[in-house]
């Protein structure tokens, strides 16, 4: 099965220690396995690897994604480079570069950058906060109104930059 397409028979589809391309199945377990593409109701993987991911439910426990796109997602000890879902909980010093949820709690974990409505979290480190709610222990380097100052700032500078670039160098009659 090494490299190749899986659309199981059957909507169960069990991997352990290989690789396929792309899974199409209702349930998905991966055990030391990896995946260039699945698209699945549920998830479950245990120290697997994934680029993509699509999925109504994932599970992970020492696993890696490129990015996951899902309704529910509960993750373990895991990197993920970019999850978008409903729900998020992240826990045991997972690495997450993005997130954006709508709901998300956050364990021990470090992320880069989080854009939620509800935050919930204990312990953990991120650059960029955009949330609407926050309870719970979080450091940050740019929070919300860090962000829009930011913009207001780079905004101003950019348009101060340009008008006096036409002042200095535009076309002269």
């Amino acid at each position: 099965m090494n490299e190749e397409n899986l659309l199981p028979e059957e909507d169960i589809l069990e991997l352990e220690e290989e690789g396929v391309n792309t899974i199409q199945a209702e349930k998905v377990n991966l055990s030391q396995a990896r995946a260039n593409s699945i698209f699945a109701d549920k998830v479950s993987m245990k120290q697997s690897g994934a680029v993509g991911l699509k999925a109504h439910t994932v599970s992970m426990q020492e696993s890696g994604a490129g990015s996951i796109k899902a309704d529910e997602v509960t993750i373990t000890d895991s990197g993920i480079l970019l999850l978008q879902a409903e729900d998020a909980q992240i826990s045991g010093g997972t690495h997450v570069g993005g997130v954006l949820a709508h709901n998300v709690e956050l364990r021990d974990g470090a992320i880069l950058a989080v854009a939620s409505q509800n935050l919930r979290a204990e312990q953990i480190q991120t650059k960029i906060l955009l949330a609407g709610s926050v309870a719970g222990e979080v450091h940050t380097v740019v929070d919300t109104r860090g962000a829009l100052l930011i913009a207001l700032l780079g905004g101003f500078v950019s348009g101060t930059m340009l008008l006096l670039g036409s002042f200095l160098f535009g076309r002269k009659k």
